[in-house]
């Protein structure tokens, strides 16, 4: 299992592949597989843990030099434990990572990528085409894969969290709450608009550290802000658990094509209701009426949020439970590993009969 560089896994704060990551690797362990972790930073989880960097590079997100070594120290990894003992196959959640798999293949290992960004068009959707046949990419919502047909998905497996480790409120303080990166794509701006057209404080917490982010945050949201709002700025892993379980409702007034979108789940664990755009995977995640709201215009959200106040908590937490725990998690991505996994069996077969197969998964078979 392959992370980046960039964040501890779990993060202390930020990092949303990272926390996924955390959950997969401790219910893969917990299912009874051998699952190494190669990142930086300081162990966190049940996986046997290869830290490649001495620590973890939170100031050099964004930038391409550390994803490309990050690549090659993990590929010199894996080369070398692949030579010493049983390696089944990489999965890789970085960027730059995919590009060993031809190496990988040399050595005999299958990888599986799980796409965590968006890949319905431009430089990206480029790139994963470009991969080809060699890796074997993971959708992390149904709407993600439907954007990009043309892609060798081979499954989907959607986010999800261990339950027991988030908290469960059912009284609400007075006030919504906004989480996330501070970019027009997220809204910020119009969560800020909904909550005091509706009469509620908003708290907004959330990465605002990059120059796009703080460029955005002075010209639309700063002017916004009232005496009422709250900047909290971004919240450790402790600190986000209590403004989400605290909050009427997390607004998620997205204006993209959002692959999945952790802190939804993650404020309907803890028995808080979500309003939210329509967009990406929300339709996906949200029960619309049940366990939030789904609006198609943002003049919806202040009306939305008065709704929401009928939503029963615990129907948020088993709905989470039910459908984005650590079990279906973990299942899912077993299912998707013994799906290559006898594929390739097959294909070592076939050549030995001297046939021509290729190595992929049938349509019939795929998750």
């Amino acid at each position: 299992m392959v992370v980046p560089p960039y964040f501890d896994v779990p993060p202390k704060a930020y990092g949303g592949v990272e926390a996924v990551v955390a959950d997969l690797v401790d219910a893969l362990v917990a299912r009874g597989h051998d699952v190494t972790l190669f990142g930086a930073g300081e162990p966190g989880t049940k996986a046997k843990f290869i830290p490649v960097w001495d620590r973890a590079l939170p100031e050099r997100l964004g930038e391409p030099f550390p994803e490309v070594v990050h690549a090659l120290k993990v590929r010199r990894a894996i080369e070398q434990i692949a030579s010493t003992s049983g390696v089944d196959l990489v999965h890789d959640h970085t960027f730059a990572g995919p590009l060993n798999a031809p190496a990988y293949m040399d050595l005999g290992l299958p990888t599986v990528v799980t796409v965590h960004g968006p890949v319905d068009e431009g430089d990206s959707r480029r790139y994963y085409r470009e991969l080809g046949r060699e890796v074997s990419l993971v959708a992390i919502s149904d709407r993600q894969r439907e954007l990009a047909p043309d892609l060798n998905w081979v499954g989907r497996v959607h986010n999800a969290l261990h339950v027991d480790q988030w908290p469960f409120q059912v009284e609400k303080g007075d006030y919504a709450l906004f989480l996330g990166r501070f970019t027009e794509t997220k809204g910020p701006h119009l969560a800020l608009q909904a909550a005091h057209e509706a009469g509620i404080p908003l708290v907004l917490a959330g990465k605002c550290s990059e120059p796009p982010e703080q460029a955005y945050f002075e010209k639309e949201v700063r002017p916004l802000l009232t005496e009422r709002d709250h900047l909290f700025g971004m919240a450790d892993a402790t600190a986000k658990r209590k403004l989400l379980a605290n909050a009427r409702c997390l607004l998620f007034p997205i204006r993209w094509e959002e692959p999945f979108g952790m802190v939804m789940i993650e404020a309907m664990v803890c028995g808080t209701p979500v309003v939210a755009l329509r967009g990406g995977a929300v339709e996906e995640v949200v029960i619309d009426g049940v366990t939030g709201r789904i609006c198609d215009d943002p003049a919806e959200l202040p009306a939305a949020i008065e709704e929401v106040r009928d939503v029963d908590p615990a129907v948020c937490r088993a709905h989470v439970e039910a459908n984005f725990g650590a079990g279906p998690l973990g299942r899912g991505y077993e299912q998707v590993y013994h799906q290559l996994l006898r594929s390739r069996r097959q294909a070592r077969a076939a050549r030995l009969l001297g046939e021509t197969m290729p190595v992929r998964i049938p349509a019939s078979e795929r998750v």
